[in-house]
Parts: C-alpha cells; structure tokens; sequence
C-alpha cells in the first residue's frame, strides 16, 4: 500500500503554492526543514491532497520598541487621551 501526501508551502509575498509528496519529504526531511527555517515560510503537509498539518517556524519574540519604536516623539494627541468619553455615546 503506498500513501501519498503533498507538502505546501505558501508565502505571504507570492501566495505561491509549492507541494511535495510524502515520501519526497520523508526521504529530504532534513533538507526540508533547513528551508523552513531559512526562508520562514510555513510547511501545509497534506494527505491525498487534504492538508492535515502545518509546520511553522518559531520566530523570535521582538520587543515593543523594536515594533513602534521609530514613531516615539511623532504621535500627536489633539485632546486628552484619559477623560472619560461618555457623553458621546447614546445611552440605549
């Protein structure tokens, strides 16, 4: 009995879908997994073409200055962020 499943790999840039059967990745596992991790891109393993799992990369945590970092100083606030704002909701 032979069991055929596909791989797919998608990226976010392309929306490319690329496939590899089950024993291809069974037997370049390794060579696989070393492209996940450079490229980041996630892996859909599929079995007779239903996906059934999804490897994804571990990504490092990035901080909040890392994130919004180059906008400390340019956020300009045109009335006070703390008072309360009650009095423009309608009361249902």
């Amino acid at each position: 009995m032979t069991v055929v499943i596909t791989v797919v790999i998608c990226t976010l840039e392309t929306n490319m879908v690329n496939t590899i059967s089950k024993s291809k990745l069974k037997a370049k596992m390794l060579e696989v997994f070393r492209e996940i991790e450079a490229s980041g891109e996630e892996l859909v393993v599929t079995d007779h073409n239903k996906p059934v799992l999804r490897i994804v990369p571990i990504r490092e945590k990035t901080t909040v200055d890392n994130l919004f970092g180059h906008l400390q100083g340019k956020v300009v606030y045109l009335e006070d962020i703390n008072s309360p704002t009650i009095d423009e909701w309608t009361e249902t």
